[in-house]
Parts: C-alpha cells; structure tokens; sequence
C-alpha cells in the first residue's frame, strides 16, 4: 500500500456513500492503520450527487482537505456517470471501481479512462437487490474496494459491519460484501 492511500467515494444522497467510507476506515483501525473519513455535502437532499472520503495510512496523516488527486475512486450510482466527473483528478495509473452491470472493457471505453487506469466492474446493484431486497449498493462497493485494492481485510470489514448493524442486516450485509468480492471483474 501507498505511504497514503487516498479514497473518493461517489453516490446519491441515501445510498451510503459516506457509510462504505466510514465502514472502509473502521476496518483500517482494527488493522492498526491510520484514517480519515469525510463526508462532502450541504443541504443536498435524497438522490443528489455527494462524495466523501477516505484516506489510510500506515503513518499518522496530516492533511485537512478533500480527495482532489483520489488513488482509487468508487462509484456506486453508474447514473452519476453522466453527470458527475467521477474521474476528475485521478492519476492515469489510478484505480476505478463502478456499480457496472456490464463488462469492464464497455465501462472503461463509457469513462473514457486512460490506458493504464485500472477499471473494475460489479454489478452491486443486482447482488444487493438479491440478498438485501432493495437497491443499496454501498456494501457490495466496499467488497469490491476490499479485493481491488488489498488495503484492507475482508475480516476486518465482517467485524465492522457487525458492530455496526443488528444481526440479521449485518448478516445480509456480509453477504453483499462477500458475493461483490468474488463478481468483481477488471478489463
């Protein structure tokens, strides 16, 4: 892992961006890592493009801003495509990983990603639909982060996830995390 792995997150207001990071950094902490995790938004309301952001480390960080040069980007909305510049600022060596039923090789031509950016593609919104009944795919996002990037443990992100939900909804959950994790799929 980098000296700082620097993480944005994309979605809509009510999908769980900010929750996949905060999620994301709590696993980094049982590792012994260091983290930040913030949200970006105002008086948005529900459905309205947000970000937020997650940084790990192995050494204390010291900047206070937003993810504006993002080593990997997640996107669980494939709809803010269209509208939102979700690869701004990422390093052409960078990493993106989208809600994408479809190939990664159609996804990497949509985004029109660098040659060396690295592009993923899971299909979160139908693994939550089928283990969770309704269309949240802000675990099925982290599954994928956590195959993709290696920066943390799929264990660490099961102990996060029971904290932080009743038994049955983490349980549910754990499951989304772990079928995103195996259907992940890069070009």
């Amino acid at each position: 892992m980098k000296k700082i792995l620097e993480v944005r997150w994309h979605g809509r207001g009510g999908q769980g961006a900010w929750t996949a990071s905060e999620l994301l950094a709590r696993a980094a902490i049982y590792e012994g890592k260091y983290i930040q995790s913030f949200p970006e938004f105002g008086p948005e309301r529900m459905g309205a493009p947000v970000a937020a952001f997650t940084r790990i480390s192995t050494e204390p960080i010291h900047m206070h801003c937003a993810v504006y040069s993002p080593d990997v980007v997640v996107v669980l909305d494939p709809t803010l495509l269209k509208t939102v510049p979700v690869t701004r600022g990422l390093d052409s060596e960078g990493t993106v990983i989208i809600n994408f039923k479809d190939t990664p090789q159609k996804l990497k031509e949509q985004i029109n990603a660098s040659s060396s950016t690295k592009v993923w593609a899971v299909p979160a919104t139908e693994i939550a639909i089928k283990i969770l009944g309704r269309p949240i795919t802000n675990t099925a996002m982290l599954g994928a982060f956590a195959r993709v990037t290696g920066a943390v443990n799929i264990e660490s992100i099961e102990k996060v996830v029971k904290e932080r939900f009743r038994q049955s909804i983490a349980e549910k959950n754990f499951a989304v995390i772990k079928e995103a994790y195996t259907e992940v799929k890069s070009e």
